[in-house]
């Protein structure tokens, strides 16, 4: 096989992973030399993050349970005024890309380091991404100051997931690995683990959905989802995920379930200009339509598969699509309004995806 020139830096983190691993986390604050965290947690997680809380002691500052989607300015804010407040010279965050989120912009303004505990299968955790919506608007940009110090990984903690997150949370995952195969940075190394994320991902969700405290469907979800985060912080996403930042920054879509809506869309779109990537997904789907195996199987999975049905009203395309087009990202096909105007259509009547020149 031929290889060409590429580039991989792997990012500087500490990952423990197992069932268990949590317990761990006393003394895994101690090893990065914290002594005062801020627990962050969205309310959902409320309980967790007060057993946490608990369980640390005086290493624990205190806790904040209001992280949501999309991190809007206002809860960053309180958020970084907590931790002056009380001190704190680091954060452990407990749930999945929205409190993950929280803790980066409270790492970005004050440089506090992060310990990740991901009850979700987002990802975010793996990367040095960081997101803040103010106004509707949701900017993003990257920065080695929010990524994770360390990751904790129990999949003990990922068995109380609800079903229907379970999936549009995985299916989240698989779209960053998705995109890390055709990524303008790709490299070999990533593509294995884009391709190796993938197979375990949406071998374990179905699994997952026939019992949901299968633990070792939960244990290779979990590890799933690491790679896929790996593939995420380690390349440039495309088009998938300009249009769900725009999506959601814009018309507050929830968040994993416009990833799962979407993805099999901009996988039909891109795929005749991304070949290697058509073939990997082959292998680890084991279909020749990538993009509609993962249609289907958003179906099989009782996933959303319209964006109407999250909330987007149809006068909502168009603006949509011209900001995606005004500042696109890099993507293998070129990107046109009438493209990404289909696209949406597509999406967002729940059709199953089709080519798209």
């Amino acid at each position: 096989m031929l290889m060409g020139s590429f580039a991989y830096e792997a990012l500087p983190m500490r990952v423990r992973f197992g069932s268990g691993t949590v317990s761990a986390l006393r003394e895994e604050v101690a090893h990065l030399g914290l002594h005062r965290v801020l627990i962050l947690c969205t309310p959902g997680q409320a309980t967790l993050g007060e057993l946490i809380s608990a369980a640390l002691g005086e290493h624990s500052a205190g806790l904040l349970a209001e992280a949501r989607t999309h991190v809007p300015i206002e809860v960053a804010t309180h958020a970084r005024d907590r931790a002056t407040a009380l001190g704190a010279d680091g954060c452990v965050v407990v749930g999945g890309g929205s409190a993950i989120g929280l803790g980066k912009i409270v790492a970005l303004e004050h440089g506090l380091p992060i310990v990740a505990v991901p009850t979700t299968y987002a990802g975010s955790e793996m990367t040095s991404v960081w997101g803040l919506t103010s106004d509707g608007v949701k900017q993003t940009g990257k920065d080695l100051r929010v990524l994770p110090a360390s990751v904790l990984y129990d999949p003990e903690l990922t068995v109380a997931l609800p079903v229907p997150i379970s999936v549009t949370s995985g299916l989240n995952a698989v779209a960053h690995a998705v995109e890390a195969l055709y990524a303008p940075d790709a490299s070999p190394i990533i593509s294995l683990l884009a391709e190796e994320g993938t197979r375990a991902m949406t071998t374990a969700l179905p699994a997952i959905v026939r019992d949901p405290g299968d633990l070792d469907a939960r244990t290779l979800a979990l590890y799933g989802s690491w790679l896929c985060g790996v593939c995420l912080g380690a390349t440039t996403m495309s088009l998938h995920h300009k249009l769900c930042h725009t999506l959601g920054g814009t018309l507050n879509l929830p968040h994993a379930a416009t990833h799962a809506v979407v993805i099999p869309h901009v996988l039909a779109y891109n795929q005749a200009a991304a070949p290697a990537a058509t073939e990997a997904l082959s292998r680890a789907l084991g279909a020749s339509d990538p993009a509609r195996a993962l249609w289907d199987l958003a179906g099989k999975l009782r996933a959303p598969r319209s964006l109407a049905e999250l909330g987007m009203r149809k006068d909502d395309i168009e603006p949509i699509a011209e900001q995606v087009v005004a500042n696109p990202y890099a993507n293998p096909a070129p990107i046109t309004r009438d493209g990404v105007v289909r696209l949406l259509r597509a999406a967002w009547s729940g059709q199953p995806p089709s080519t798209i020149s």
